[in-house]
């Protein structure tokens, strides 16, 4: 056995076993405290100057950061004893980071490195040159269990009960990891390649939000020093929806990626609108429209250039500024445009000085380039313009508007619908809408190019516009994507229908779409129940399956009392949801008085309670062990998509479904 090959048990007695199991993590978490302290013992004063160590200390404290144990936290959860004769240890354990002693030996094995993917691949039928998986039991940070699975005797494995039982495990606060259970399916996502982008579209409690992360994570681990250059982003619906999945990457040792919202990211605007005027706003059309409206601002040269140096005059002609203008144009974005146009005209100046036998050099055409007669003529001929500027007179200016959709198919309608009924009297002075961010940063990208990121996540994505699509495109035209989301979910005027359709809105046309059918979170009675709704909100999608039964996990009741309903959940273990109708919020939280809760809003300000309310349009993408839905029907008439958005509701719980209504329930839900 090589020196740094792992002993196999020492005895068949499952206490023994049990007992040196313990002992080995005990012995990791020690390990990795010797590496915690090392990477703190370590100066940044090594490096030369002031910068290089602000640098090197930013990245010891991030290796700091990275290397912290958390005590309720598995350092690992799985064994494999492998079969093959390689130089690789014959007993790997997988975990959620790598760990090793003084001698460099491995303790355990980042759970993203090539050999553990049989952790989460091998079967008796491909057992991956593995003998053995071993899964274990946790109470808190505690090892209290193990499972054995033999890989190489061929037939079927029994259903892990550890497995299920992590499933299942009730909680309270923010998303955890899902890195000791992920599937098979799973994994084949999370471990594509860098270069491809994926859209995965996840039924509810199919984990695609978790498997979106653990990409994003393996991705760092493989391609750190590229990804770090680059960069990781994670866009997500709502900061609600990020404060809940806010712990997931630090548990997995990833402390440094970006975790924004579409709103912030673009901005964050909020000035209301009617939804038909957002969704011509969101409409792909609109791209077209604004790069006219931008170059339409550049005007016909009347005029030549005059430039005076001492007792010279240098001239070019307008038809010369004409050709140079004519050349540009199309070619280059609006700013680099703007700044190549002096540059020409200072060269021509710089030829005629030439041929009078000057022998003028780069600094001489920059400072005609700066000149005050060039100046004047490119602020005339090619002005400056912001985003802003040019939007607003766009929405302002009907005659400007209906030159600027005179090659697109934006009807006369529809470009009435667009101008703002009380234009506003000054660009500086104008609210923006939510629909109007994504035009913003369009314009803000044909005027100067937007920097690309190495990989970007985006989580429900199918009620994200098109142009919206394209704004985040653009954060990815150098890398790729990971776009997760259910198009049953979609409850914007704007929802997509194809995840074709957005993968090439987003600018990565050759996308893989993959389908998460198999639900391992929400029990199948009340997946089959919200699933009636399916013919009328996705009628083109297959129904989700859930491995659990979940048998006495939905109630519906006509009539009852939510307090006496909170109080009957509360007695049992886990978070508690109690999502209603937006307008109905203050109303059933003040019925709740006497029972501590909290209200969630967008920015989760309390989060971790046990008992939330939660209006109806902040659930998406958040799940709690038990689940009290307060009158459907008003959920279904408070938007256009109602039936998506209580589709979306009644997929948040992950033990206990409870109905509450006085109103008659959609006609599907009818028991």
């Amino acid at each position: 056995m090589p020196a740094h090959q792992l002993a196999p048990d020492i005895s068949d007695d499952p206490a023994d076993v049990l007992s040196a199991e313990q002992s080995h993590l005990a012995e990791s978490r020690k390990a990795l405290q010797a590496m915690r302290e090392h990477a703190q013992s370590l100066s940044a004063e090594a490096a030369g100057d002031w910068v290089s160590q602000q640098v090197l200390q930013s990245l010891l404290d991030q290796r700091v950061a990275a290397l912290a144990d958390h005590p309720d936290t598995p350092l690992f959860f799985g064994r494999l004893d492998r079969s093959a004769g390689d130089d690789l240890p014959g007993t790997i354990y997988v975990g959620r980071r790598h760990v090793h002693d003084g001698a460099s030996r491995a303790l355990v094995i980042d759970w993203r490195a090539p050999v553990s993917r049989p952790f989460y691949q091998a079967s008796p039928s491909d057992p991956m040159d593995v003998v053995r998986r071993r899964r274990f039991g946790y109470h808190g940070g505690a090892l209290t269990a193990y499972e054995d699975e033999p890989l190489d005797q061929g037939g079927n494995l029994s259903p892990s009960k550890i497995l299920t039982d992590e499933i299942e495990r009730p909680r309270t606060g923010p998303m955890r990891d899902i890195v000791a259970t992920i599937q098979p399916d799973q994994d084949k996502i999370v471990r594509a390649a860098l270069t491809q982008t994926v859209c995965v579209q996840g039924a509810p409690g199919t984990g695609k939000t978790a498997v979106g992360l653990h990409r994003a994570a393996y991705l760092l681990f493989t391609h750190r020093e590229r990804l770090a250059r680059s960069g990781v982003m994670i866009v997500g619906p709502n900061r609600a929806f990020l404060s809940y999945i806010s712990s997931v990457l630090p548990a997995l040792g990833e402390v440094k990626v970006d975790q924004t919202t579409v709103a912030d990211l673009l901005g964050a605007y909020d000035t209301p609108e009617e939804p038909e005027v957002a969704a011509i706003k969101g409409d792909a059309r609109m791209a077209a429209v604004l790069e006219r409206a931008l170059w339409l601002h550049i005007s016909k040269p009347e005029e030549g250039l005059v430039y005076t140096r001492g007792v010279h005059r240098f001239r070019v002609a307008d038809y010369e500024v004409r050709e140079i203008v004519a050349s540009l144009r199309g070619t280059t974005r609006y700013g680099p445009g703007r700044a190549a146009l002096a540059q020409r005209l200072a060269h021509q100046v710089l030829v005629r000085m030439e041929q009078r036998g000057d022998s003028p050099d780069d600094r001489v055409q920059d400072a005609v380039a700066r000149s005050k007669p060039v100046k004047q003529l490119v602020d005339a001929v090619w002005p400056k313009v912001t985003p802003a500027q040019v939007l607003f007179r766009l929405l302002s200016d009907a005659g400007f508007l209906a030159k600027a959709c005179a090659k697109s198919d934006i009807s006369p309608g529809e470009q009435e619908m667009l101008l703002w009924r009380k234009p506003y009297r000054g660009w500086k002075s104008a609210k923006w809408s939510a629909a109007d961010a994504a035009l913003l940063d369009e314009l803000g990208d044909l005027i100067e190019r937007t920097s690309s990121l190495g990989h970007l996540v985006v989580d429900e994505a199918q009620d994200l516009s098109e142009m919206q699509l394209r704004a985040l495109g653009r954060r990815c035209r150098n890398g790729s994507a990971t776009v997760l989301g259910d198009l049953a979910q979609g409850t914007t005027p704007w929802s997509t229908t194809s995840w074709e359709a957005v993968l090439r809105h987003l600018g990565q046309d050759s996308g893989e779409v993959t389908e998460l059918t198999l639900g391992f979170r929400v029990p199948r009675e009340v997946l089959d129940y919200a699933a009636r709704l399916l013919p009328s909100v996705a009628p083109g999608l297959a129904p989700p399956r859930s491995l659990r039964p979940g048998l006495g996990s939905l109630s519906v009741r006509p009539g009852a009392a939510l307090a006496e309903a909170v109080g009957a959940t509360l007695s049992r273990e886990g978070s508690i949801g109690v999502i209603v109708p937006d307008a109905l919020v203050e109303q059933v939280s003040g019925s709740l008085e006497d029972i501590a809760h909290a209200v969630l809003d967008p920015d989760a300000a309390d989060q971790e309670h046990r008992l939330l309310v939660i209006p109806a349009t902040l659930a998406k993408g958040l799940e709690y062990d038990h689940v009290i839905v307060v009158e459907p029907a008003d959920i279904v008439a408070a938007e256009p998509r109602g039936l998506a958005r209580l589709y979306v509701v009644l997929t948040r719980a992950v033990t206990s479904l409870t109905v509450l209504h006085d109103k008659p329930l959609p006609a599907a839900l009818a028991i």
